[in-house]
């Protein structure tokens, strides 16, 4: 079979692969859809593979892909057929794990005690293939009324949103400001506005600002176009601030405008990886009470949370996705996601 390679910066290759055989506690996926998410541009861009970004690996070849879903096809010899079985549908949860630490008995193998072990599509072979090969136990059920490419944002961007407001306790009553209309942003407005929050969506692209009034955005702000974003915010929130925060773009400013905006005993969430921030912590975090926190995906738990949410509120996750790609269309398709202008691409091997 043939799998999308990163080579490191802004290069990828189409490469050859053996097909997978299952373990004893393995399932082999036929993979229906690979969505493509903001991380996969670290290591699409990183010039030392993925031991440069501290997630371990040899930086031997690797598929790339962490958004999987898809249906087993095949079943190692030690799977009970209650856990997986052929023609089940299914999401993945991208990491694995000792499988038995208080973090990976919880559903949060990417937290191991000893180190995660796998990042799939990063250390371990990932979606953009016909097929891939992962542990059982790494698996979540994909409802019948939730689409495979719904699945395959669910299993990172959509689902690192979730677990960012999970984080924050999100209330019906609150405000909250998300910076960055990506597709995790773009997915933290719909999954706030479905749970009753009023959403100010930020980003100094016009373009994706404006769609995000289609997923839920109350009000929206381009701090390119602002003298004193914060003092914006305030005036939306009587003076106040917002509630909670996400920050979703990775921009220092953006990260810094994040803690600043919350009212006092508010909360700020990071999940953009990478980079740096500045914080007075007096005047910024200590003197009112505000409370930052680090978002890292979700649990597999988390996982099925999201989509039986989604499923329940009838929320069209597949409107995130702007593009379809074949595997063939790897390179094409990055080339224009690194722009990082428009929506989310899928890969439909």
């Amino acid at each position: 079979m043939q799998g999308v390679v990163f080579l490191g910066n802004k290069k990828l290759e189409i490469q050859n692969f053996s097909d997978p055989n299952p373990g004893p506690d393995d399932v082999i996926l036929e993979i229906q859809a690979s969505g493509m998410c903001g991380s996969d541009l670290k290591f699409y861009r990183a010039s030392g593979g993925p031991s440069s970004l501290g997630l371990g690996g040899d930086d031997k070849p690797v598929i790339a892909g962490h958004e999987p879903c898809g249906i087993i096809v095949e079943v190692g010899s030690n799977v009970p057929k209650n856990l997986a079985y052929k023609g089940m549908r299914v999401m993945q949860h991208h990491y694995k794990g000792c499988g038995v630490c208080p973090h990976c008995s919880t559903g949060w193998q990417q937290l191991c005690v000893d180190g995660v072990e796998v990042v799939y599509g990063v250390t371990g072979n990932g979606a953009h293939a016909k097929y891939m090969k992962c542990p059982v136990s790494t698996l979540v059920a994909l409802r019948d009324d939730i689409s495979f490419v719904a699945g395959a944002a669910i299993s990172c961007g959509t689902g690192t949103a979730w677990g960012a407001l999970e984080r924050l306790e999100l209330k019906a009553s609150q405000t909250i400001a998300i910076y960055g209309m990506g597709p995790v942003g773009l997915s933290a407005v719909m999954l706030a506005h479905k749970m009753g929050a009023r959403v100010i969506a930020l980003d100094t692209n016009i373009q994706r600002l404006e769609r995000s009034i289609e997923f839920g955005a109350d009000n929206i702000l381009n701090p390119s176009k602002s003298s004193d974003i914060i003092s914006e915010i305030k005036d939306l929130t009587n003076g106040l601030g917002v509630h909670a925060s996400i920050d979703a773009s990775s921009s220092p400013i953006a990260r810094s405008n994040a803690i600043k905006c919350v009212r006092t005993w508010g909360k700020a969430c990071f999940v953009g990886e990478g980079g740096d921030v500045t914080i007075d912590v007096s005047n910024d975090l200590l003197r009112r009470q505000v409370t930052l926190i680090g978002s890292w995906t979700f649990s597999k738990h988390g996982q099925a949370e999201c989509a039986n949410f989604i499923a329940e509120k009838n929320i069209n996750v597949d409107k995130l996705f702007t593009h379809t790609w074949s595997l063939n269309q790897a390179k094409e398709a990055y080339e224009l996601f690194d722009l990082q202008s428009d929506g989310k691409g899928v890969f439909i091997p």
